[in-house]
């Protein structure tokens, strides 16, 4: 007999292995010859080559399911043994995968289906895909930051980058930070809920605890990113027209050189103080004949809210606000 180790890394072990390894132990059921043993997050598999090519064949079918669903369940586990040849409660079941749909970017949780639905948002993962270096620009609602963390989770799925950071200013629109109650991290969260709402879409539960646990996926204020080097890492830096333009300089000088970076902002919503200049509108007249940087605009015909909210910025437009 030989023996193979799987190792099962960025993976939610419950939401793969399932409660108590009951995924694990329906794929052993239906080799009884080989032993296959689950402990953390490794897989042993001991048995003839032939064998452990099978159980490694369905294997990485199921975790190519789960990279793309977040979870494994029952009648997934049948679906793939089913598909392989081997008898099982649902013979004759083809396996859950849809045909490639270029145009998903993330296939998300509750059934959700992240794709870009306008065509600046399109342009938006084009440019993303060609350069390391894009500016997302347009007003609220556009989508902006929700297909920016989409592109990010993708890449981070598709092993592109080893994680996710994600940063924006903590600017008060109006209101007084200091007042807040809690600590710092207490004050800060509301600040950074549209990243979280997003990532909430996009990942299931326990794999972004996971994730977060890990570091694999960083969360925090722009602030804390002064002094690093962030490499083989996709970079989101949100409502960058909040930025000074010593802020926005220590951001675009953090990139390492396997990194990728989406900077997302709105030149209408500036909530910095009285004739500070936004390091985000600085930044656009300074490296727009920069090669390799891509900026991409969007407008009101991509707002994907409330129909009102479309014609709200127009008006706000048209009265030069």
């Amino acid at each position: 007999m030989v023996e193979k180790v799987i190792t099962l890394d960025n993976v939610s072990l419950i939401d793969f292995l399932g409660v108590e390894n009951h995924n694990i132990k329906e794929v052993a059921a239906a080799f009884p010859m080989s032993k296959i043993i689950s402990r953390g997050n490794e897989i042993r598999i001991k048995g003839t080559t032939p064998e452990i090519s099978r159980i490694s064949d369905i294997l990485d079918s199921l975790l190519e399911h789960y990279q793309r669903y977040g979870k494994i369940t029952h009648e997934n586990v049948q679906s793939y043994l089913s598909h392989s040849g081997l008898p099982t409660n649902g013979a004759g079941m083809a396996p859950p995968v849809p045909p490639d749909d270029d145009e998903v970017l993330v296939y998300g949780t509750r059934g959700v289906v992240v794709r870009a639905k306008t065509d600046n948002q399109k342009r938006l993962v084009e440019a993303a895909e060609k350069y390391d270096l894009v500016f997302a620009i347009g007003p609220a609602g556009t989508g902006k930051t929700y297909t920016a963390v989409a592109i990010a989770v993708r890449a981070l799925k598709n092993k592109e980058v080893k994680k996710i950071i994600i940063t924006r200013p903590a600017v008060e629109a109006g209101e007084n930070l200091g007042f807040l109650p809690g600590d710092l991290k207490e004050k800060i969260d509301p600040y950074l809920r549209p990243i979280y709402d997003a990532l909430d879409d996009m990942i299931p539960a326990e794999k972004l605890k996971f994730y977060t646990e890990n570091r694999i996926i960083e969360i925090a204020p722009l602030a804390y990113m002064r002094g690093r080097t962030l490499n083989n890492a996709f970079i989101l830096l949100d409502e960058a027209q909040n930025t000074t333009p010593m802020q926005m300089k220590m951001f675009l000088t953090r990139m390492g050189p396997t990194s990728k970076a989406i900077i997302t902002g709105d030149r209408s919503q500036i909530d910095l103080p009285n004739r500070q200049k936004s390091g985000l509108i600085e930044s656009v007249d300074i490296l727009k004949n920069i090669k390799g940087i891509s900026f991409v605009e969007l407008d009101g015909r991509d707002v994907v809210r409330h129909r009102l909210v479309r014609e709200i910025i127009t008006a706000y437009e048209k009265a030069g606000q």
